[in-house]
């Protein structure tokens, strides 16, 4: 080959070279990055130098290069957008810059708890008995005081006697379960190893009844034991009531929330925007047993009215009123002559030995010749308070009222309104109700 041929042949190398580099300029794509280490081998050196200068010149006549002065001399709470000469509202970092500064004040006092339960394999059966075995049940939990306390979900510790709490640093302790609620689904642990009181930060609890819906809430567990984990959302509703197929009871007053929780962040804190806790993540709304948008959390005042009686006593005893019911359905104010939009809630069943059968309350009755229902008593007021749900029931004797306390219930029976005194007793250990399966303990 002669010098002539070579030399036509690296002019058409840097013509077409030249080509890509325009090309490339034009679409800020870095096709030149593929060759790398080229400039080690002398021919090619040659020709990227020349590529360079032409890419240089090309470069600058555009505005596409970036400037590390401009973000070096950005202002703190201003975000840039390269693709557009604008700032994206500061609030969107302000927001980012409380997260993370709650989360950072808060890590050290949620963990993760590790219970073991026993059990019994029917299907191998040793020397007359079933093969025993162990289940470990992960969830989450929070620091309560310097004394070594946690809270967390009585499901979470059901049926086990001690746990291992785990903290964010790897530190694990063995506690033992000192008190529980399985109505209100709060249990309360106390560390038995030996610990260091100052290394325990204690989580401010507050005030939950002044939330509203929209406000921004964050949750921190540990679903599907990924530690330490934090997620955000905000209250979409309150007041709502959370079925508990372990006892047939519910609780009253639950916090519903966007906020993503999974199985594994039961028993963790439900934090405000300031790092206090407002709840106890508790359950979900799923007929997968994974998060779909809505979560309930136990309130926190709950949690305040509680505590000093579980600490002390190791239980909590609820008021019972005695019955199942619901709202009134159109159909069901028809069948009763009543306007349709009427508000009450009819009395379905009444519990045997209940102070409800005691007072004489009659509920849902069938006529067996002609298969249709009998329409007990409707109750509409509990101490001059309206009553439109079985919520609003629930939620006042559970919240305002104690065991031993009378109530006076306005009643609707058959179409005679009535009052009817009680006294409230000891809420029994469960009921054989049926619950809705789309309720899920996380």
């Amino acid at each position: 080959m002669t010098s002539k041929t070579i030399e036509v042949l690296s002019v058409s190398a840097i013509i077409i070279l030249a080509g890509i580099v325009v090309i490339q300029s034009i679409t800020n794509n870095r096709l030149l990055y593929v060759i790398g280490d080229a400039q080690q081998i002398p021919f090619l050196s040659s020709i990227i130098n020349v590529v360079s200068q032409v890419q240089n010149q090309i470069a600058a006549t555009n505005n596409y290069s970036c400037s590390t002065t401009a973000i070096q001399n950005a202002p703190s709470d201003t975000i840039l957008n390269p693709y557009k000469n604008i700032a994206l509202p500061s609030a969107i970092n302000t927001q980012t810059t409380n997260l993370t500064s709650v989360f950072k004040r808060v890590e050290n006092s949620v963990v993760q708890i590790i219970s073991k339960t026993p059990n019994s394999n029917m299907q191998i059966i040793i020397n007359g008995n079933p093969l025993q075995s162990q289940s470990a049940r992960l969830g989450s939990g929070f620091v309560y005081d310097k004394q070594g306390c946690i809270i967390t979900n009585n499901h979470v510790i059901d049926g086990a006697n001690t746990a291992d709490v785990k903290f964010v640093d790897g530190n694990t302790y063995r506690a033992k379960v000192i008190a529980k609620d399985p109505s209100s689904d709060i249990a309360v642990l106390q560390i038995t190893d030996n610990f260091s009181p100052e290394n325990l930060i204690p989580l401010p609890i507050v005030n939950s009844s002044s939330l509203q819906v929209g406000q921004q809430v964050i949750a921190i567990g540990n679903p599907f034991g990924l530690d330490d984990t934090m997620t955000t959302g905000i209250v979409s509703q309150m007041g709502r009531l959370i079925p508990n197929p372990d006892t047939g009871f519910s609780t009253p007053d639950a916090i519903q929330t966007d906020a993503p929780i999974n199985p594994g962040n039961s028993g963790g804190p439900l934090l405000n925007a300031q790092g206090q806790v407002i709840g106890i993540n508790t359950a979900i709304n799923s007929a997968t047993g994974e998060f779909s948008g809505i979560g309930f959390a136990v309130p926190s005042n709950v949690i305040i009215r509680e505590l000093p009686t579980l600490v002390k006593t190791g239980t909590y005893s609820h008021p019972w009123l005695g019955i199942s019911g619901g709202a009134i359905t159109p159909e069901l104010a028809q069948i009763a002559g009543l306007p349709q939009n009427y508000k009450g809630v009819v009395i379905g069943s009444v519990q045997s030995s209940s102070p409800a059968e005691k007072a004489g309350l009659q509920g849902l009755t069938r006529n067996n010749f002609s298969n249709t229902q009998q329409i007990g008593d409707i109750i509409t007021g509990i101490d001059g308070h309206p009553v439109k749900s079985i919520d609003d029931l629930i939620s006042y004797i559970d919240l305002h009222k104690s065991v031993d306390d009378s109530v006076a219930l306005t009643i609707n029976r058959h179409d005679q309104i009535i009052n009817v005194n009680l006294a409230l007793q000891v809420q029994p250990p469960s009921l054989l109700n049926n619950i809705s399966q789309e309720t899920v303990l996380p």
